[in-house]
């Protein structure tokens, strides 16, 4: 009964966890849109809505440590509370970079922008797609899955490279376009710490399920070496 009872405890937490992830994507989505559209509504609503997830992150971390000292789980079940301290300390992070991205936007809401934005949407969906993958893999608890983050991973630090050369160019160009450039920059640069922080979720997932740490990002960039050799 007592294992029983533990069990559903680390169930209601994983839900909770996968919600706070949820949450995390749309405000990624939303963030960036704010942005494109120059929605200055909806910039603001990205930033209130991040004091839910700062409330979801106390939230689960008072449980997760309340269920360790009361429940006093063992080996697995350890891990598995352990990682929801792990995972909300990352989901966090990411939801503030998001909200960053909100106020960049609110900054730039009335100018015209120097360049159409195609990479950065690009950027945006594909942190989406990998803390999805993520969140998956977890509650799946699919090792094979959150390996598959590797080569997206891949993928976000081509795009973050191509935005960033783009724009150096367009500041080379014009001086007047720096402020702008940079503030557009700084996006990108969110979103790819976004992906970081989505291959953490991933290694998380490994620990949980295997036991062993890895680094992922590590593994990403020696994929990328070999394939360019």
């Amino acid at each position: 009964m007592a294992h029983e009872a533990l069990q559903n405890e680390l169930d209601k937490l994983s839900e909770e966890v996968l919600k706070m992830g949820r949450l995390l994507e749309e405000q990624i989505h939303n963030a960036v849109k704010a942005l494109i559209d120059k929605d200055v509504n909806l910039a603001e609503q990205v930033i209130e809505k991040d004091e839910i997830i700062d409330q979801m992150e106390n939230d689960i971390e008072r449980k997760s440590l309340s269920l360790i000292a009361l429940k006093q789980p063992m080996a697995g079940d350890l891990r598995l509370t352990g990682s929801f301290l792990r995972l909300i300390i990352d989901i966090e992070r990411m939801a503030d970079h998001a909200e960053d991205i909100a106020r960049i936007a609110l900054d730039l809401h009335e100018q015209t922008y120097i360049k159409p934005l195609i990479d950065i949407p690009r950027m945006a969906k594909l942190g989406q797609d990998m803390v999805d993958v993520a969140m998956k893999a977890f509650i799946e608890r699919d090792v094979d899955l959150a390996m598959s983050i590797v080569p997206m991973e891949i993928e976000m630090d081509g795009l973050y490279d191509q935005v960033f050369r783009e724009l150096l160019l367009y500041m080379m160009q014009d001086h007047r376009n720096i402020a702008q450039a940079t503030s557009l920059l700084l996006v990108a640069g969110h979103l790819e710490r976004i992906a970081d922080h989505a291959t953490n979720l991933a290694e998380i997932v490994v620990f949980v399920v295997e036991g062993r740490r890895i680094d992922i990002n590590a593994r990403a960039r020696r994929r990328e070496k070999q394939g360019d050799a």
